[in-house]
């Protein structure tokens, strides 16, 4: 009895070390037994993700499988057999393996397209289960819109045949041609096959026979790796009275399973947990799309920025020269450029961003367009006002 107190009593210690003084809104209490059960850890205070979200398992890895098949019944649209040899060898060839001659012919089908076949195999795929798969045509096909993948065996990077692909290609492009216009949407020579491989072999699992689990971060980051190992370490402190985790680096969170635990059952309660994620103050620019995002965290110390477009307008007004009566001249053109220069803007506005708001309503109180702003965060990064990462792509 005393031991089983001592528990009750550790278990609400370590739930008020994490929620507070006080039992928060994580805190229940059952009304027949008087007992109190305590989730305090797993929605901490200033919480943003599970783990599950920001970390994957590296046991859990997927496996990227590849084919060469070919796909029949287009109407019309398949490969020149002229313009892709390959695609008549592979018809020959598939002809053959059915018993089917075709010795001292050429074939002119416009019907049949090479196409590269690819999938992911997902970690812990089981025998006989479907994946999905993505074909691409390989030589000139036009269009693969109603066309049928023929049975393909698709291999590994260890060159072992793991899956089977076969069916009907789902094609989501439009493309319409016609004497004088063409209309295309999207791209007719891709499509897909939902559930149209079957697993033929397994990858060799070994999860339950390690010692232990080892968590990457998508996003590597010590502050958000440390905070994990601590929040998996209050939770396994409670649970099983021992810490558990440590964060190896920036990426990488190993754990340690407990002597009496499974480690499925383990790796399920661990995944649910909440950490409060951190990452640099980062901007990332696309000059080529005018794409800015700016993230939560980046601040802009107190600058003076002036921006002004300048444009430079030409008119051509060419004027008729007449000669004079009786003489030898002839008529002619003459030219005449009228060039005018002004800068539009120009207004000094003071940016001063403590927080996203204050900076987003700076860069508008100018005025300009997103492109204008892009050169204004390069000047405001090179004045060292911007404390942030510039990322540019």
């Amino acid at each position: 009895m005393i031991r089983k107190l001592a528990k009750i009593v550790g278990i609400w210690m370590a739930m008020i070390c994490l929620t507070g003084s006080e039992p928060g809104p994580g805190f229940h209490e059952d009304s027949q037994s008087g007992s109190g059960t305590s989730l305090g850890f797993l929605r901490p205070a200033g919480a943003a993700s599970r783990i599950k979200d920001i970390a994957s398992l590296q046991a859990g890895r997927d496996n990227q499988l590849i084919g060469y098949g070919l796909v029949v019944g287009l109407q019309g649209t398949g490969d020149g057999l002229r313009n892709s040899p390959f695609t008549e060898q592979s018809l020959r060839a598939m002809l053959q393996n059915l018993g089917i001659s075709t010795e001292g012919g050429k074939s002119r089908s416009a019907n049949v397209a090479a196409v590269i076949v690819t999938a992911n195999l997902p970690p812990f795929a089981s025998l006989g289960s479907r994946i999905d798969v993505t074909v691409s045509s390989l030589g000139d096909a036009t269009s693969l819109r109603g066309g049928t993948l023929v049975m393909t065996s698709m291999s590994g990077a260890d060159g072992q045949i793991y899956a089977v692909a076969q069916g009907s290609v789902i094609v989501s492009a439009l493309a319409a041609q016609g004497d004088a216009a063409t209309l295309q949407q999207g791209t007719a020579t891709a499509g897909r096959l939902p559930g149209g491989a079957i697993i033929e072999r397994e990858i060799p699992a070994r999860f339950k026979q390690v010692d232990g689990l080892v968590y990457q971060l998508r996003n590597p980051d010590f502050t958000t790796a440390v905070g994990m190992a601590d929040v998996i370490n209050a939770y396994s402190e409670a649970r099983y009275g021992t810490a558990i985790a440590e964060a190896s680096d920036s990426t990488t969170v190993a754990v340690r399973k407990p002597a009496k635990a499974d480690l499925a059952r383990l790796t399920a309660e661990l995944e649910g947990l909440i950490v409060e994620t951190d990452a640099p103050a980062r901007v990332v620019v696309n000059e080529r799309t005018g794409t800015i995002v700016i993230g939560n965290d980046v601040r802009v110390s107190k600058v003076a920025v002036s921006h002004g477009t300048l444009t430079v307008q030409i008119n051509e007004t060419p004027t008729v020269v007449q000669p004079l009566p009786f003489s030898d001249g002839v008529t002619a053109v003459e030219p005449l450029t009228d060039i005018t220069a002004g800068v539009e803007g120009g207004q000094v506005a003071i940016i001063d961003g403590p927080d996203l708001r204050s900076l987003v309503a700076g860069l508008n109180s100018i005025g300009v367009k997103p492109d204008g702003i892009i050169a204004i965060l390069q000047g405001i990064k090179s004045a060292g006002a911007l404390q942030a990462e510039l990322v540019l792509q």
